[in-house]
């Protein structure tokens, strides 16, 4: 893989691991003509399925989910800059059974990581040289929610930090709630805030949290009831409330569905989110003083299970990663209207989870 053109970027996709994948792979992005070139292996790994990269960009880190043969876990990576080559560099316990998803704080001084199996949540510094350190703080979730197949147990599926990297919200897909910690970087700890979460509707399933870029409001997915719900968002006190909900599929669709990604734009005015079996991306317009959503447009995947998708970092361009067709798919992103168009372009990887933008 060879050194990038200025209007060029990396992808780097994380997988399930199996006959049609090693590991981690990366690709080219042209942020100019929307080409993504064929995936290259740059790490071998067991099931590294949630990626996240250091603020300074020299560093990538990753979850794994865990086998019989390995232990659930966080490994770090150096990343060549030259070539997009990764390079371990350790690997430390995340905690918990499951892990599912993780971020590094603002400052890149700590990763944060969610144990879906475990229904924990875990802090694990990071050195000067992008190696992780033992946990420095561990949460662990406790209680049941409605469903009897999904919520006998908590499933924390999600972790994000706030602009200022003051409070972070924990998605918890087994409990029904969105759990608010008041977060420390210079001490890696998490302290539950007062109050220590705030709900959706019962058997609703959150899934992953993000929050708008002004940091006014926040929006969870819901999994298991197809649905998206919108929180004013108090970054003085790092409390959420609920304003809004509203459906990510059609009113007259019947079959199995399952939301996994919610996005919104960098320019703040869209927000995006992922079908699982109704194979789309349901889009939404912003109300900027409120943060309330009106539905724009349902646009097909082009494959099956979209997991996970991202914009790039210039706002024009979106990549889905279908799982279960082991394919990504480019549309180009309209920032002014919010509308999706297919580009053509697709590549192949095995079992893709996550895709990550890291720009020059």
């Amino acid at each position: 893989m060879n050194p990038l053109p200025i209007s060029q970027m990396r992808v780097y996709i994380g997988t399930y691991t199996g006959a049609k994948s090693q590991g981690i792979y990366a690709a080219r992005f042209d942020s100019q003509t929307g080409v993504l070139t064929t995936p290259e292996l740059v790490a071998e790994a067991v099931n590294p399925t949630f990626l996240a990269v250091h603020p300074n960009r020299r560093f990538l880190y990753a979850v794994q989910e865990g086998t019989g043969k390995s232990s659930p876990a966080v490994t770090a990576y150096a990343i060549d800059v030259a070539t997009g080559r990764l390079t371990w560099l350790n690997t430390q316990s995340s905690g918990g059974a499951g892990p599912c998803h993780l971020i590094v704080d603002r400052l890149g001084q700590n990763v944060l990581v969610a144990n879906y199996g475990g229904g924990s949540l875990a802090v694990l510094p990071i050195g000067s040289d992008g190696r992780l350190g033992p946990a420095t703080a561990c949460v662990q979730h406790s209680g049941a929610s409605v469903n009897p197949q999904r919520q006998k147990a908590p499933h924390a599926h999600g972790i994000t930090l706030d602009a200022a990297n003051h409070f972070a919200v924990c998605a918890d897909l087994g409990l029904d709630q969105l759990r608010c910690y008041r977060f420390d970087s210079a001490q890696g700890t998490l302290t539950p805030n007062d109050p220590p979460a705030a709900a959706v509707q019962p058997g609703a399933g959150p899934r992953h949290f993000v929050f708008h870029p002004t940091g006014h409001s926040g929006y969870v997915i819901n999994e298991l009831v197809s649905t998206i719900t919108v929180f004013a968002y108090d970054a003085t006190r790092g409390t959420l409330a609920e304003i809004q909900t509203v459906t990510t599929v059609p009113a007259d669709f019947a079959g199995k569905n399952y939301p996994a990604e919610i996005v919104v734009h960098p320019n703040g005015k869209f927000l995006y989110g992922s079908n699982r079996g109704h194979d789309s991306l349901a889009v939404f317009s912003i109300d900027q003083p409120t943060g309330r959503l009106t539905w724009l447009e349902q646009s097909a995947t082009l494959g099956k299970a979209s997991r996970n998708f991202a914009i790039d970092p210039t706002g024009q361009f979106l990549l889905v990663a279908n799982q279960d067709s082991g394919t990504l798919v480019v549309f180009r992103l309209d920032p002014q209207t919010g509308h999706l168009t297919a580009t053509g372009q697709t590549a192949a990887v095995g079992a893709p989870v996550c895709v990550l933008f890291v720009p020059n």
